[in-house]
């Protein structure tokens, strides 16, 4: 695995490769875990070429959020990323993907409005310019996205079909601990009683998803089921439409610390 610092040098690494090669992205914001391993094992039975990306973007942090203590761990990233089948790492800096004087950026317009978007104004903005970034240096045939953050999947496809992107989006089924907390990177700053508590997560989304099969109010399940668990703090849980499949999803503070989750209600990623 070949690890690069600048759009340059990535662009030339892949120049040669691109001819009858099917080249996978994942882009990823670090702190890798089994989420990410299982976008990376896709992209390598699919693609003759993996290029992973790690670059914590600022630009979807806002002003009260956890950009500063984000968790970074590059050496151990790079180890995991080479063992799970990446070819290429791009790991630039914040000046080389927002030099001085940048000012073009990315709004995809109703997608963003709700659900995290209502949250956290601007943050989906960051998301679409940076990817729009990585899709233009790397020119993937395919990049790969997890269902956990189905939002910004479904944001992702929408730029790439709105736009005529030459690139397909795949998206990889949510990864879980054996205590069914979905994987995250943030999982990594709760305490012991704060991860007990987040297992009340998943069983309320799947409370809610067995309620909406019956035919009654899938979101009011889930939200009776987390109004028992005094440490969950729910800021949204809402029946939503994805990219053509409908969606349970939810989003909770567990002291400091912002978990999302969802559950497929209808359409293929049953």
């Amino acid at each position: 695995m070949t690890v690069h610092r600048t759009t340059l040098e990535l662009r030339k690494a892949l120049e040669p490769l691109r001819a009858g090669a099917r080249t996978g992205l994942v882009p990823t914001m670090g702190a890798l875990h089994a989420g990410h391993e299982a976008l990376i094992r896709r992209a390598r039975a699919e693609c003759d070429v993996v290029v992973a990306s790690i670059f914590v973007n600022p630009a979807q942090f806002g002003a009260l959020e956890d950009l500063d203590r984000y968790p970074r761990d590059e050496e151990g990233d790079a180890d995991l990323a080479a063992a799970w089948g990446v070819d290429h790492l791009f790991v630039p800096s914040v000046a080389e993907m927002y030099p001085p004087g940048f000012q073009t950026w990315v709004d995809v317009e109703a997608i963003a409005e709700d659900l995290e978007g209502a949250g956290r104004p601007g943050h989906f903005r960051g998301v679409a310019t940076v990817c729009l970034k990585l899709f233009t240096i790397v020119a993937p045939d395919v990049a790969y996205f997890g269902r956990k953050d189905a939002q910004q999947a479904a944001l992702v496809a929408r730029m790439v079909h709105d736009l005529d992107l030459p690139l397909e989006i795949r998206v990889v089924p949510t990864v879980r601990d054996e205590d069914g907390v979905a994987t995250s990177s943030r999982n990594a700053y709760l305490s012991p009683e704060e991860r007990a508590a987040a297992r009340a997560l998943p069983r309320a989304l799947e409370a809610g998803a067995a309620a909406h099969g019956r035919g009654e109010d899938g979101a009011a399940a889930a939200r009776g089921l987390l109004a028992g668990e005094p440490l969950l703090d729910p800021e949204y849980v809402q029946v939503a439409r994805l990219d053509g499949e409908l969606y349970l999803l939810a989003a909770v503070r567990v002291g400091r610390t912002r978990l999302i989750d969802n559950v497929v209600l209808e359409g293929e990623g049953l």
